[in-house]
């Protein structure tokens, strides 16, 4: 007779430590690994809890565990997750039409993040002006922009800092400020080889920095003067972050090219490009794909995410809720925005970026010790992207945590 197995036995212990040694080091983590969320508040696997004011970089729309999601995801998993685009996914035109509706614009083509979106809209720029006969060409973009990590995004992207080791990059690109229309003229006077003006409505990655509504019509008239491209990246701000359902739309125009993903699919990764007329048969069969965009799980997510948004009236509580978070860390940054340790408060709906004076990066890992999620960007920036459905109440606990955090950073000695 065989002996019997050693009885191992699990003892529990009261933290587990946050570690991924196996895992390629390529993000400055803050050591606490999440296990379950309930609306805007998410667990670690130590049993801490914190308020999400992150949303997983602006992609937690409807929060965690949202009692109208779980169940249809569920259910399509239950049903089908993934097809190959060989052959037609009916949800990918229940989604399309949907999203055609919302910004008023022609057809929509499925990939899986906002890089592939913007990577994406890029070919779809320079296939426009092959198509008229331009042999090389050229897209004008902006500072401090931020488009994705591959080649071709990180070489429209803004941010020298993240170019950095990864030349020679990709050329074409014809960079210009914010928010200045005679910059754009200038740099573009007598070239024939423009096609595109591409921007975010708001940049995330970059600061949390607005296009002015001024400044996005002119753009629009010049595109169309012009006959170039308007493409108005809205990965980020878009998916009734700021109120609407994409930003642009508070300057009341449309784009030609609008790449979609983070809230698109509450978690579920998936992109979007949406087409105008002037776009949207650019590309043929053949020119452009994506092995799991459209996939079924993913296009359920967005009908389901837009669903949700809809009945719960999710646009005007990101703009009310917005508001009051914005007016709160005014009132409670009083003193600090009148000596300009605090340079500026910024943004729109759920989209809102503190400028301070000096680098604030230590403020994420001491939100979280506080119970509280964050992210810094452009070193001086705090970005709050919660969920969508985000209360007042949760937003002043937002204030009552960060506030104190940030006037302890500024008294300190530099």
């Amino acid at each position: 007779m065989n002996a019997a197995l050693p009885v191992t036995k699990v003892v529990a212990t009261p933290f587990i430590e946050a570690q991924s040694p196996h895992v390629m080091n390529t993000y400055s983590r803050v050591p606490i690994a999440l296990s379950h969320g309930q609306g805007c508040r998410v667990w670690d696997v130590n049993g801490k809890s914190y308020l999400d004011a992150l949303g997983g970089i602006a992609v937690n729309t409807l929060g965690h565990n949202h009692p109208k999601l779980v169940p249809a995801l569920q259910d399509q998993i239950a049903k089908i997750i993934h097809s190959s685009n060989y052959y037609h996914v009916p949800n990918q035109e229940v989604l399309a039409k949907k999203l055609v509706e919302l910004s008023g614009m022609t057809n929509v083509f499925f990939c899986s993040t906002g890089l592939e979106a913007n990577e994406a809209a890029l070919k779809l720029a320079r296939k426009f002006g092959h198509d008229k006969g331009i042999e090389r060409p050229e897209i004008v973009v902006y500072e401090k922009a931020f488009h994705g990590r591959s080649i071709a995004t990180l070489s429209a992207t803004g941010n020298p800092k993240i170019q950095a080791g990864f030349g020679p990059l990709v050329e074409g690109f014809i960079r210009v400020p914010l928010n200045n229309i005679e910059s754009l003229k200038q740099a573009t006077a007598n070239n024939p080889n423009v096609v595109a003006v591409f921007f975010e409505a708001i940049q995330g990655e970059g600061g949390i920095n607005p296009m002015h509504m001024d400044y996005l019509k002119e753009v629009r008239q010049l595109c169309d003067e012009r006959d170039w491209l308007l493409m108005i990246d809205e990965v980020q701000s878009g998916m009734g972050r700021t109120g609407k359902w994409f930003a642009h739309q508070w300057a009341g125009i449309k784009a030609d090219v609008m790449p979609l993903a983070k809230g698109l699919g509450s978690g579920v990764p998936i992109g979007a490009v949406v087409a105008g007329p002037k776009a949207a048969n650019i590309f043929q069969p053949g020119n452009h794909g994506s092995t799991f965009g459209g996939n079924p799980l993913a296009m359920r997510a967005g009908i389901e995410t837009i669903r949700i948004m809809e009945e719960d009236g999710l646009l005007d509580n990101a703009a009310k809720v917005g508001a009051h978070l914005a007016a709160a860390l005014a009132q409670a940054l009083s003193a600090e925005l009148a000596t300009h340790g605090v340079k500026e408060i910024r943004g729109q709906g759920l989209m809102i970026g503190v400028e301070l004076a000096k680098p604030c990066s230590a403020l994420v890992g001491q939100c979280a010790a506080n119970g509280l999620l964050i992210s810094v960007t452009a070193d001086t920036v705090i970005r709050l992207v919660p969920p969508l459905i985000m209360t007042t109440t949760e937003a002043d606990e937002v204030v009552s945590i960060l506030c104190p955090l940030i006037k302890q950073l500024l008294s300190a000695a530099a």
